[in-house]
């Protein structure tokens, strides 16, 4: 990496210096803000004993929006699919 320089995000009480590219910093900086937030949120609605734990369900969180982003998608495909072919037929039969 040329173009690279050192950050340093704070997450969970704890500093993570990284190296990272101009480009991937701010990408960077917002999910390590999303992560504080989610962690400030679970730590007020439940009752946490351990950080870990916290983290856990972020993660957790991450991933299932990352999953269900994947499963609406396939889904509107899918649906999109459908309708091209319903419209491809309906052109066959005015075009016959």
């Amino acid at each position: 990496m040329s173009n690279t320089q050192k950050i340093k995000l704070s997450i969970a009480d704890r500093v993570y210096p990284l190296t990272t590219t101009p480009e991937q910093e701010e990408g960077l900086r917002k999910a390590a803000k999303k992560i504080e937030e989610m962690i400030k949120k679970f730590e007020q609605s439940y009752a946490v004993r351990d950080k870990q734990d916290v983290l856990a369900m972020c993660a957790l969180q991450f991933a299932t929006q990352v999953e269900q982003k994947e499963i609406n998608k396939t889904n509107d495909s899918q649906h999109i699919e459908k309708k091209l072919e319903k419209l491809n037929q309906m052109l066959n039969e005015f075009t016959s």
